[in-house]
């Protein structure tokens, strides 16, 4: 008879107001991500709790952690709201991409094998395959085009080996989605189709410098989509 060691405690599923705190916490980021709340929209959490039902504490909960996810500011004597188009916080992310990710990009290429090249072609491919935007999910693009885009400029940057900096690049990525809706939203004639093309071509021909230009052209055209007035 087989035996079994002891197995790790799993922490007790969420009941109460902790349930109804991530709840809204989902609703309200969605919302967000989703564009329900225009930038620089004021989140007030007297009609958030009558919109969904809840307490006053239950909201400022859920308010707080959107704070954390960097898609809400929390303004003195002002409550909550949505980040503007101006803030200073998009064009720094951006900044930190612009220096971090070509060093991912150049160290992928020189290092990444052919498994690392198929893991590239089939992100690739799932992204052109993958639907930019589906009408129950509003203007914004959908969540499973989003987790595509995702996967493709992390397969490329995965080639560079470094766990530390991949888990840089997903703090970046994160911490740049909301951003990325508005600039896409803002320029729906840029070709980003094209522009993932190119990127994935220059990788898979083991070309750095072409990677490069293009990835920072890339990533440059995503901040100034957040500039002027659209």
């Amino acid at each position: 008879m087989t035996q079994t060691g002891p197995t790790s405690p799993q922490p007790p599923p969420p009941t109460g107001k902790r349930m109804l705190s991530e709840q809204v916490y989902a609703h309200l980021r969605d919302a967000i991500m989703r564009g329900d709340h225009a930038p620089g929209a004021a989140l007030k959490p007297q009609d958030l709790a009558k919109e969904q039902g809840v307490s006053l504490a239950v909201v400022r909960e859920a308010l707080v952690r959107v704070v954390g996810d960097g898609l809400a500011d929390r303004l003195p004597n002002r409550g909550f709201a949505v980040p503007a188009y101006s803030d200073r916080r998009w064009q720094e992310i951006a900044e930190a991409r612009r220096t971090i990710e070509p060093v991912l990009l150049r160290m992928s290429v020189e290092r990444g094998d052919v498994d690392w090249e198929a893991r590239v072609r089939a992100a690739h491919h799932r992204l052109s395959r993958t639907p930019a935007y589906t009408p129950e999910e509003g203007e914004y693009y959908s969540e499973a085009w989003s987790e595509a885009h995702r996967l493709f400029h992390r397969s490329l940057m995965e080639g560079c080996g470094n766990r530390v900096l991949l888990e840089t690049f997903d703090r970046l990525w994160t911490a740049s989605e909301l951003a990325r809706r508005w600039s896409t939203h803002r320029n729906p004639d840029r070709d980003g189709v094209e522009e993932h093309r190119r990127l994935e071509e220059a990788v898979l021909a083991r070309d750095a410098d072409t990677a490069v230009q293009v990835l920072v052209r890339h990533l440059t055209l995503t901040a100034e989509g957040l500039t002027g007035e659209n």
